[in-house]
């Protein structure tokens, strides 16, 4: 894991809604994301970590699906709390458990047409793998606030309408070690944050 670099840079300004649904200017975090030694950031994801003395209720419900024998989508970031759907679309059996530390659970092995839940209660990331068939493995990440942006393929991202204050923010991808960084932003700033993530 990285160290955490300071970097603040300002340009453009921008309007966002404040909590309690008051109307005032907010930052824009983005940047880009390098991926070193991989053939692309697709997957990639970038998500401000725990805010101090904050929290946030969980988002809505979301689905991780299978399809094709593969789980859809590959990465799929959540709020602390989430409950995520584990449909079966396919003609045979899975069984979706992980032995991650963030999240253990074993699903069992179900039929098409049938869906199991799990509430992804801490933080971290959660390896999906399933029984029956090796090569399927997918991600859920589970963070401490909203402020969530998945990464293009380009490496570029966005984090928007994020209140004015100082955080640590987190780059991460499968295969790579993370990258944390700290930025300070003020209402109605655009920051530019880059990463680099390597294995």
């Amino acid at each position: 894991m990285r160290g955490i670099v300071r970097t603040t840079i300002v340009a453009l300004c921008g309007l966002g809604a404040a909590a309690g649904g008051a109307q005032r200017a907010t930052a824009t975090i983005q940047g880009k994301v390098i991926c070193r030694g991989v053939r692309d950031c697709s997957g990639a994801v970038v998500y401000i970590e725990k805010l101090a003395g904050r929290s946030f209720g969980p988002g809505p419900d979301a689905v991780m699906d299978q399809v094709k024998l593969t789980f859809t989508p590959h990465v799929l970031p959540v709020v602390v709390g989430t409950k995520v759907a584990f449909p079966n679309s396919d003609e045979v059996r899975h069984n979706v458990f992980s032995p991650s530390p963030a999240k253990r659970f074993n699903l069992g092995t179900y039929p098409k047409g049938v869906a199991k839940h799990v509430v992804f209660d801490r933080p971290g990331v959660v390896e999906l793998l399933c029984n029956v068939h090796a090569d399927m493995s997918a991600y859920v990440v589970v963070t401490e606030t909203p402020y969530v942006a998945m990464v293009a393929r380009d490496g570029t991202y966005a984090l928007k309408d994020v209140p004015s204050g100082t955080y640590t923010v987190s780059a991460w991808r499968e295969e790579l070690k993370e990258d944390r960084r700290e930025v300070s932003v003020r209402e109605g700033e655009t920051v530019t944050l880059n990463f680099e993530l390597r294995k």
